[in-house]
């Protein structure tokens, strides 16, 4: 049995220390929130935050995740980063189809928590191994700036 801190609860899962943590929190836990996208790390559409750093949960056994916190797009709205974060994202209408969009949301909450001043090759850097099929980086990258310049509002 293997416990996890999934969006500040405890969960006993009953799982190979192996399987990614992608499947451990869309078929165990039942959030469905983070996405399958290519399954090799190279999309960024399963991304998720582990003690606040944005990992690819497609190749993150849960076994390497004991004692801690991991939070998903469900929880992310609990961070004022995030919800600054999703705010932005609502305002400047970002979203197209919306598949690769929860890990967009979760690397761009990482990039501003440990800058939350970011310039363009910051963000280029932070977000560019997202892959969005429907090319809504302009508006990522508007919505990332607008998201910093809230952070004392």
């Amino acid at each position: 049995m293997l416990s996890l801190n999934i969006n500040g609860k405890s969960h006993q899962l009953d799982v190979a220390e192996d399987m990614p943590l992608l499947w451990a929190v869309r078929d165990v836990v039942g959030l469905t929130g983070t996405k399958f996208g290519c399954g090799i790390a190279m999309c960024g559409a399963c991304t998720v935050h582990v003690d606040g750093q944005a990992v690819r949960a497609c190749i993150t056994p849960v076994g390497t995740l004991a004692g801690k916190r991991i939070t998903t797009i469900e929880a992310i709205e609990q961070h004022p980063v995030g919800q600054r974060v999703q705010a932005a994202w609502r305002e400047l209408d970002v979203v197209q189809c919306g598949y690769c969009q929860s890990g967009q949301v979760m690397s761009a909450t990482a990039l501003l928590q440990s800058n939350p001043d970011p310039s363009d090759a910051d963000i280029d850097a932070a977000m560019g191994g997202n892959i969005c099929r429907c090319g809504t980086y302009g508006r990522m990258r508007a919505a990332i700036k607008q998201a910093a310049q809230k952070k004392g509002a």
